[in-house]
């Protein structure tokens, strides 16, 4: 069973503190390095919505993408070019955050509906 569909089942559930390893472009809490400044809300076994503090830590992030090219290549899939622009332009970019929330999902809570299809203007076979 996964345990995703079961999240916010009772009451809307704040999954808090992931480790750092699995939140790629999120800064590490302070005092806390091991995990990252990220959360993700689920209602109903949904994900509502997700959050984190932007790294912009350009030499710790280029760190991370090294790790995870080592660990793409050691698995056997395709390597990745270094993304040199964006590092660069980390190094300029002010501390920032930010949440995206699913509107198309609240729709879904909201109508009960079974289907995100049922609340999109447009699905993706549509285009």
């Amino acid at each position: 069973m996964e345990v995703e569909p079961c999240l916010g089942m009772e009451k809307p559930t704040f999954l808090i503190e992931y480790p750092a390893r699995f939140a790629a472009l999120a800064r590490r809490k302070p005092g806390h390095p091991e995990v990252a400044e990220r959360f993700e809300l689920y209602i109903l076994g949904m994900e509502l919505a997700n959050a984190f503090s932007e790294l912009t830590d350009p030499q710790e992030q280029r760190q991370r993408f090294i790790e995870d090219e080592q660990a793409r290549r050691a698995a056997g899939k395709t390597a990745y070019p270094s993304p040199e622009k964006f590092l660069t332009e980390l190094a300029t970019m002010p501390e920032a955050a930010g949440i995206a929330l699913g509107i198309e999902r609240l729709v879904m809570l909201l109508t009960d509906a079974a289907s995100i299809d049922e609340v999109v203007a447009f699905t993706p076979e549509m285009l």
